[in-house]
């Protein structure tokens, strides 16, 4: 029997090859055996997928590859400087656009408040830091673990044109469309752990809705502690609705291609969530 020939790299099939790797170009690490795939560069009989996540308002995050992203091994909750640094701006910028919502808008009515505006705007910026940013946070960070729970690099970069973007929708209509950024991955994944890293997303903001349900039906009438839990109720169902989408770079797109059964039963339940959330509170304030 003759001996067996090594496949040429180049030539191998690449059908599940999702996205440019940004290790493509630096230093790849040794490469070694383990039981699971720990992300680092070495020989696979199976199919690999790179994912790198990306703003539909920023093509690549190609600014952060100057200087190339590098692979952290240390550990496992470490965060970078600079992912740090872009998850505040984020956080900052995203609440301050809800602050522009809640008050209307230059069109809704934002001139007619006058100086009463230095006291709603860092009000409703507050409420929307409380409300709205851990669904936001919480979202990206569980992305984040679940990638290096996969061995994979995985660090949240903003989008500064996403955020300027969102910001200057709001101030000026008064509606919130934002791409704040995302969590860049890279690394050797399968399908089933693409769509896995993927779903940790939405996942988390199923768990953060359910833990704010009983709150907000004990204290849906209150005037305060009512209006803050339900507006996370929303905020969670809205944003796991539209990150379910199957379109573009968003999760629900990677979820539809590792599992239809997965995409179609998390879409359904975030439909719901929203619909109920937004348009029947009562409903939910009945439930428990």
């Amino acid at each position: 029997m003759d001996p067996p020939v090594a496949m040429d790299e180049s030539r191998k099939p690449r059908t599940d090859l999702v996205e440019d790797d940004p290790f493509a170009r630096t230093v790849r690490p040794a490469s070694h055996a383990g039981v699971r795939d720990d992300g680092n560069w070495r020989s696979q009989s199976g199919p690999r997928v790179v994912q790198v996540q990306f703003s539909p308002f920023n093509r690549g995050f190609t600014q952060t590859y100057r200087p190339a992203p590098t692979l952290h091994t240390g550990s496992f909750w470490h965060f970078s400087q600079t992912e740090l640094k872009d998850l505040g701006i984020s956080l900052v910028a995203f609440s301050l656009g809800l602050a522009f919502v809640f008050n209307g808008g230059i069109l809704g009515g934002m001139l007619s408040l006058g100086s009463a505006l230095f006291i709603t705007v860092p009000i409703f910026f507050i409420l929307g830091l409380v409300a709205f940013g851990p669904a936001f946070i919480i979202h990206e960070l569980a992305h984040k673990f679940v990638a290096k729970y996969y061995g994979c690099w995985a660090e949240f970069r903003a989008d500064p044109g996403g955020l300027r973007t969102g910001v200057l929708i709001a101030f000026f209509i008064g509606f919130l469309f934002m791409a704040p950024g995302a969590v860049m991955v890279a690394g050797n994944v399968n399908r089933r752990q693409n769509g896995m890293i993927a779903l940790a997303g939405p996942l988390s903001n199923l768990v953060l809705w359910g833990i704010g349900l009983p709150f907000y039906a004990l204290f849906a009438g209150d005037p305060y502690i009512g209006l803050v839990t339900g507006l996370w109720l929303s905020a969670n169902a809205i944003l796991g609705a539209f990150n379910m989408l199957p379109f573009g770079p968003l999760d629900g797109r990677k979820i539809k291609n590792w599992s239809e059964p997965v995409f179609w039963t998390f879409l359904t339940i975030f439909i719901a969530l929203a619909y109920y959330s937004i348009f029947q509170p009562a409903v939910l304030a009945e439930l428990i």
